[in-house]
């Protein structure tokens, strides 16, 4: 077997499993451990794969920071097609919190109240397209601006919180790791998402398909902390399984005629 034919192999295993060990690779393509580690090592300088601890992983599972507007071209159909279907959870004269991110922007868009709603924001720009609607009452909590997100951090951010009850926390994150848990890449949000679940009733997370298998820098929680997550129709067959597992409900939006 050539270099090249070992290297497609070792990927198309990645592709059904998304990481497999140095161990299984070397009994599958009978060849010896440090053949592999110099394919896997080849494999990530071209950019195809990360290694971690004796195994490979199709993607790199640390995602860095973003701008809001960077974050806002990425899966826009599918952070809108998520955001409809939160919506659907809001009760009439309902008391909800919503955190930060671009899925929790397009959630926003989303929100329609029959009734009265109010919504503690920690986002900026949730609570301008939240403001044209007359039937919600909008809290902003304060603090110190976090530009990259153009959402608030900090004390004077969690004061408000402590006072109140809430039905249900929509929450964005930037990875979802099944054994690490759910995570942001700064630690002022990480910590103001804590008292934000520990102020709601139910924590909804709102995170596009591409968000699993990823860590950010700041945990926020752990999975058996989250009651339910919506994401969009491009979620893997595994993840979905991992999911059930935890006993999370699992909600997949599937866009237009959903």
């Amino acid at each position: 077997m050539t270099k090249e034919d070992r290297h497609n192999a070792i990927l198309e295993q990645l592709f059904k499993a998304d990481s497999v060990l140095v161990s299984d690779l070397a009994e599958l393509l009978e060849v010896s451990s440090v053949t592999i580690r110099k394919d896997l090592t080849d494999l990530e300088k071209a950019g195809k794969l990360y290694r971690s601890h004796g195994k490979a992983i199709a993607i790199n599972p640390f995602t860095s920071n973003r701008s809001v507007n960077e974050k806002e071209k990425l899966f826009p159909e599918e952070k809108y097609s998520i955001g409809t279907e939160a919506a659907k959870f809001i009760t009439p004269n309902d008391s909800i919190i919503i955190a930060s991110g671009t899925t929790i922007h397009a959630f926003a868009h989303c929100v329609k109240p029959v009734n009265k709603l109010t919504v503690v924001s920690a986002s900026l720009q949730s609570s301008i397209v939240l403001s044209q609607d007359d039937n919600i009452d909008i809290i902003q909590l304060g603090g110190m601006l976090r530009h990259s997100s153009e959402s608030v951090v900090g004390d004077y951010s969690e004061v408000l919180l402590k006072g109140c009850a809430f039905s249900k926390l929509f929450m964005g994150v930037d990875g979802i790791d099944f054994d690490f848990g759910i995570t942001t890449t700064d630690m002022r949000e990480a910590h103001l998402n804590q008292k934000m679940m520990q102020a709601a009733q139910k924590t909804i997370v709102l995170a596009d398909s591409s968000k699993f298998g990823r860590k950010g820098f700041a945990k926020i929680g752990d999975m058996e902390e989250v009651d339910m997550i919506i994401t969009d129709s491009h979620v893997k067959p595994s993840d979905v399984r991992r999911i059930e597992e935890l006993g999370i409900e699992l909600i997949i939006a599937h866009g237009k005629g959903s």
